[in-house]
């Protein structure tokens, strides 16, 4: 029978032809064979961060491509006991400033080897479930940015799966947390507002439940009373454009002092509440109503909202939360760390002199 010219012959090793791989996927040791190295070097050659060196890995890589090999990353769980898996648990209420740490914290995580596992979390019963999934998946560590008890918290700790939590943290328990403290920015906000003439302030703060909602309202309270601005009237929203919109149809229809100015707790509810003040109130923003928020979400600098903001530095804040866990990961002994981040006040066009 005729030799057929476009197929190449196998390769050989030590004088035995290694066969043609059909009707399966190449194994690391088909790579091995092919490229005359070890398993342990084709191991090297696709784990981050692994010392090898440039001709071994060139010769592992160029089998590898002609075999067309991908590393089984649920086999390679197996032999090292470990998932690569980490949760990230989210609150399911909407924050735009989420998307943009999801993907901060998936791109880190991709890049140390580790694949995030999304769950979001509506309430402390949900949170208990979702731990209880993600134990299932056995992940080898928690990034959580959403409600979780100290009891929950603690069963992780027992089952030896590290957590960094994610601006928020338990006070009386020790805790390993990534956070962002905008007490210094909230105080320059205040100051700024005292000196534009505004004594009249109101509040629309997110869920009670929500730790950055709590913090973000006692420091907002306590800096507004430091430079003598009134708080005239407090609502709740739920951090969504409707909340914001609602929150300044409520606190107009309130007995009292009208304010002259609105800080909203975060900017999803300052844009619905801008966008309230103008285009059912008739009112001009910043002329008639100044509105200040905190996130500093990209929408909120858009040209119909430039809005004022406490923005959070979240890239940095995300590559924090990463190496804090890839290293409790790697080693459990490490010790409970505490990384606090300040806020940057953004400058904007929704603040204004106070109405005379």
């Amino acid at each position: 029978m005729a030799n057929n010219p476009s197929k190449k012959n196998p390769p050989e090793e030590n004088g035995k032809v290694i066969p043609l791989i059909k009707g399966r996927r190449a194994t690391s040791y088909d790579v091995a064979r092919l490229a005359g190295v070890s398993q342990s070097a084709v191991s090297r050659c696709f784990k981050p961060g692994s010392s090898i060196s440039g001709k071994m890995r060139e010769r592992v890589m160029k089998a590898a491509k002609e075999l067309e090999y991908q590393p089984n990353a649920i086999a390679r769980g197996l032999i090292t006991q470990r998932s690569n898996l980490v949760a990230v648990l989210v609150s399911g209420r909407l924050n735009l400033y989420y998307p943009e740490a999801l993907f901060k914290i998936t791109e880190e995580l991709s890049a140390a080897g580790l694949r995030a596992l999304l769950f979001t979390v509506e309430s402390e019963e949900d949170a208990e479930t979702v731990i209880e999934q993600a134990w299932q998946f056995q992940v080898d560590g928690v990034i959580s940015a959403s409600h979780m008890s100290q009891a929950q918290y603690e069963l992780l700790e027992k089952r030896k799966i590290p957590v960094v939590f994610f601006n928020r943290y338990f006070a009386d328990h020790p805790n390993t947390v990534v956070y962002c403290d905008p007490s210094e920015q909230i105080d320059s906000l205040a100051k700024q507002l005292a000196e534009l003439g505004h004594t009249r302030a109101a509040l629309i703060s997110g869920p009670s439940e929500n730790m950055v909602s709590r913090e973000r309202t006692r420091m907002t309270k306590a800096s507004l009373a430091r430079f003598n601005i009134d708080l005239v009237a407090e609502v709740q929203g739920d951090f969504s454009y409707e909340s914001g919109a609602a929150g300044l149809q409520s606190i107009k229809q309130q007995n009292g002092n009208t304010p002259s100015v609105i800080v909203c707790i975060n900017d999803m509810m300052g844009m619905g509440c801008m966008d309230e003040a103008r285009s059912v109130l008739g009112l001009s923003v910043p002329s008639d109503l100044s509105i200040v928020s905190f996130d500093g979400i990209g929408m909120s600098q858009f040209s119909s909202y430039e809005l004022t903001t406490v923005r959070q530095p979240i890239g940095r804040m995300s590559e924090a939360a990463v190496r804090m866990i890839t290293e409790r990961v790697e080693r459990p002994d490490q010790s409970h760390e505490k990384r606090v981040f300040e806020g940057a006040v953004i400058p904007g066009g929704s603040i204004a002199r106070a109405p005379s």
